[in-house]
């Protein structure tokens, strides 16, 4: 029987990795309209975080979180976590035109923000995030989830740090989802001014791996195209969208999302990537290894020496959760860069805006 999940509420979880001691670390959790939060906790909590508050307008939804979480003590006023000087950074998964406005009313309460992708549905709330994280010495980081909470995906980084397939010079992506029935989905998922486009969504992830796995730090939208091939009722929703991409060192990427995933597929999207290199590729399964009961976080390496498959699931980790807590500590950067969160936010708000609608 087909998975019902969807990727709203795609919430892994992993081994404990704690960074800190009990209690070192608070964070709390604000507005609660999209599934990732889950993940953004559970992966905050298994680095020694400590989940002390939560806010959110709905209270059917904060009291599933709170049934989840029931370390985390619900208020009634954002406020009482803005203003606590215990908490030092804010989890979110607001409505996606929320969220920048959001990040920079925490960031001036002088705590760190950590958003749901997409972090921006404009250029000028990104202007604004970006002015205001220099002006408050705040970080403005982002859940790039299928990079971050995959752990085939972070071993590729691995093998591609370690020179295992030499230079990388193309990486191909696919994300589709599943829509899932009519009517399950909140209304401003099919608001172009609230989600903002899926190149802007469900792209933000592709093209932050694009610059990740190339190590790029910039490069330009050669093209892109959305579409709505299936869901005629909501207009300003699109179900297909491509992007091709071309970085400042020469790699290029091409890159797929839709929401056009079959009922028949027992998860709730067959993500893969194939990243090329001069010594030889890497290929990932993320969710799924169709037709198999291999399971997800399936890796398959071919270089000179063979073709190699990793099963990844359970051995990795999530190291990204315990550096970003570090850096909030320390004030370092050895999760992910302010200049790279901001890039690959940058490219799919500019693909969004180039897009051709062929349907």
């Amino acid at each position: 029987m087909a998975n019902a999940s969807d990727g709203m509420n795609y919430a892994p979880k992993g081994k404990a990795a704690p960074v800190v001691q009990p209690g070192e670390f608070h964070f709390a959790a604000m507005h609660l309209d999209h599934g990732h939060i889950y993940g953004q906790c559970n992966g905050l909590i298994e680095a020694g975080g400590t989940l002390s508050k939560v806010y959110d307008t709905e209270p059917e939804r904060l009291a599933r979180f709170c049934k989840t979480y029931p370390q985390a003590k619900a208020v009634a006023d954002p406020r009482e976590i803005l203003e606590d000087p215990a908490i030092r950074l804010v989890a979110a998964a607001a409505v996606p035109c929320d969220r920048g406005p959001l990040g920079c009313v925490v960031m001036r309460h002088g705590k760190d923000y950590f958003t749901d992708k997409t972090p921006f549905t404009s250029l000028q709330h990104l202007a604004e995030a970006k002015r205001t994280a220099a002006e408050t010495g705040r970080k403005y980081m982002v859940y790039y989830s299928e990079r971050l909470h995959v752990e085939s995906a972070i071993a590729a980084g691995d093998l591609i740090q370690e020179g295992r397939i030499g230079r990388v010079v193309q990486v191909l992506g696919t994300g589709p989802h599943r829509h899932g029935a009519k009517g399950s989905r909140p209304a401003w998922f099919y608001r172009k001014a609230q989600y903002g486009g899926i190149l802007c969504d469900i792209g933000s992830h592709q093209l932050e791996q694009f610059l990740y796995y190339t190590g790029n730090s910039e490069a330009t939208i050669q093209a892109a195209k959305v579409a709505n091939y299936r869901n005629p009722d909501f207009p300003e929703f699109e179900d297909f969208g491509d992007i091709s991409v071309i970085g400042g060192n020469g790699a290029t990427g091409y890159h797929r999302v839709d929401w056009l995933n079959p009922d028949g597929l027992r998860t709730w999207g067959d993500g893969r990537a194939v990243i090329l290199g001069t010594e030889g590729y890497i290929e990932l399964r993320k969710y799924i290894d169709v037709t198999t009961d291999n399971g997800g976080d399936q890796l398959i390496l071919v270089d000179h020496k063979g073709e190699h498959r990793m099963a990844c699931a359970g051995k990795i980790g999530f190291p990204f959760f315990g550096r970003l807590i570090r850096d909030c500590i320390d004030r370092s950067e050895t999760a992910m860069t302010q200049t790279h969160a901001f890039k690959a936010a940058e490219l799919c708000l500019q693909a969004q805006a180039v897009a051709v609608k062929v349907a």
